[in-house]
């Protein structure tokens, strides 16, 4: 199946699976979903109190989790590389435990992104076992827990 602006709007769960159309870069669409989390997260964080934003990255997790089911579905391909919403939810996560600087938000990113392509254990072994959205939207929360340790003994060790 092409997938195209056409299958993005042909259903809401495809526009939302696919990160609102970051997942239809021809190249390193997770790259730019996670890019997607940033002003999403900005949005969320600045307009709400702390337990809403957790409260939106939760139910996002859950809208991932419906939305990946149904478009790989559609797909054929349970973890299509398109669909990004899983990095787009992470990587919110992963800001909400960074400091708001510039400096420790690229150190997010690229620890995330890192984790994110690599997959060690257990990453690798959910991205492999857990199978539909929620193993979708899973091995990246799991990237996420990775990157926030990584965050939170860097910030200790700067103190």
């Amino acid at each position: 199946m092409k997938v195209d602006i056409k299958f993005l709007l042909s259903h809401p769960a495809h526009f939302i699976a696919f990160g609102f159309g970051a997942g239809l870069a021809k190249k390193a669409p997770g790259t730019f979903g996670t890019l997607v989390a940033v002003p999403l997260y900005v949005a969320v964080a600045w307009f709400a109190m702390p337990i809403l934003t957790w409260m939106v990255i939760a139910a996002l997790f859950v809208l991932g989790v419906w939305a990946s089911d149904v478009t790989g579905k559609s797909l054929g391909v349970s973890d299509h590389g398109g669909m990004v919403i899983d990095e787009i939810v992470a990587f919110m996560l992963v800001l909400a435990f960074t400091p708001a600087t510039w400096g420790w938000w690229l150190v997010a990113f690229v620890l995330f992104r890192l984790f994110d392509i690599i997959k060690p254990w257990p990453i690798s072994l959910a991205d492999r076992k857990i199978k539909g959205g929620f193993g979708v939207m899973f091995d990246d929360v799991l990237a996420a827990v990775f990157s926030i340790g990584c965050i939170v003994v860097a910030q200790s060790q700067l103190q």
